[in-house]
């Protein structure tokens, strides 16, 4: 069984996102990740520009986490949800994309029960090229290495790296023990930079409860904004809200910009989940974790201790979604087909 997503180019152009349909079939086309969709076929009519992607029978976190007991996952469910996001976040950095709209209406959930994030219509493409850098240098945050990335206007620039693995390279370095080296076992390591920390956008673009200081006030932004999503989406899990909700869109953004990170006494959440979500939330990007060692800093904070990361694709789901009988929804489909009068096929299609 297969999605299709199908947008009308008439609406796409009087709403100028044609731009925006191009960047997120272009980006289709690079993955190739257990945590992101695969583009199995686009094609178009006179009308409408069609993608087939991967059909997710699970639905969207947003739906599920309202079908959990008091609307918010336990610490252990979000841990795995989070761990495949981030995964999944790290594996665009390394091509040069920055997603720019994680939430949990955009994480579906697979036929069986692992996630895919969907929607790349506000994803940010960049040139750039990861490098590997002595492990202490960037520890210490002083690393003399930088990343370059520059936007591309319409397609990806050459260059980038295209990962065949979905987990970062942390290799040791091959080098003789000076003097001061022997007897004390230790090795440099190096580390793969996969974080395009020079990509630059002043869009104004995402969600409202999801936004990230810098893109509201303007002052360009990059790929820690998908840090600050990543704690966005942490905390909804935890506490089945987003911290700085208002009564309006303003209210909210007002809040993100100038309101502190507060936490509920309920539900409880532990110390290394708040601590990593602070780190995320933090509102200077310079600030924020995983600004730049990227993904590698994140998964080493404790909120992530005991995951083994070779095998998340392993670690068994929290929920895995009834199987979808098809034969009914041939049926209900057929049922709904003749209540609408026989519609033509490009009658019936809705733009996403």
């Amino acid at each position: 069984m297969f999605a299709m997503k199908m947008m009308d180019k008439t609406s796409l152009a009087s709403r100028n996102k044609l731009l925006r349909a191009q960047t997120e079939r272009e980006i289709l086309g690079l993955l190739d990740h257990p945590f992101l969709p695969s583009l199995y076929s686009h094609f178009e009519t006179e009308r409408l520009s069609c993608l087939v992607m991967e059909f997710c029978s699970g639905g969207n976190l947003h739906s599920l986490r309202q079908k959990q007991p008091d609307k918010h996952f336990t610490e252990k469910n979000a841990r795995f949800y989070a761990s495949q996001v981030l995964l999944a976040i790290e594996y665009l950095h390394m091509l040069g994309v920055v997603y720019r709209d994680l939430k949990p209406e955009n994480v579906l959930v697979r036929d069986d029960g692992h996630i895919m994030l969907s929607d790349f219509d506000l994803s940010l493409q960049c040139s750039f090229n990861p490098t590997l850098v002595e492990a202490s240098s960037v520890h210490g945050g002083s690393s003399s290495v930088r990343t370059q990335g520059t936007l591309a206007s319409e397609t990806m620039l050459q260059g980038c790296m295209q990962p065949t693995a979905f987990l970062p390279r942390i290799l040791p370095k091959k080098t003789h023990k000076s003097k001061l080296d022997l007897g004390t076992g230790s090795r440099a390591l190096l580390e793969l930079m996969a974080e395009p920390t020079d990509a630059r956008s002043t869009s104004f673009v995402g969600t409202h409860e999801y936004l990230a200081p810098e893109i509201i006030r303007g002052d360009g932004h990059g790929s820690a904004v998908d840090w600050w999503t990543l704690g966005i989406f942490l905390y909804e899990l935890v506490y089945g809200t987003t911290p700085f909700k208002g009564s309006g869109n303003r209210a909210t953004l007002f809040n993100i910009v100038g309101q502190p990170l507060m936490f509920p006494e309920a539900p409880a959440v532990s110390v290394s989940a708040r601590d990593l979500i602070r780190g995320l939330l933090e509102k200077e990007p310079e600030k924020r974790i995983g600004y730049r060692r990227g993904a590698t800093e994140i998964k080493q904070h404790p909120f992530f201790d005991g995951v083994n990361w070779a095998l998340v694709r392993s670690a068994t789901p929290p929920y895995i979604p009834e199987p979808i009988d098809v034969r009914r929804l041939a049926h209900e489909e057929a049922v709904d087909k003749g209540k609408k009068g026989g519609a033509s096929d490009d009658d019936s299609f809705q733009d996403f």
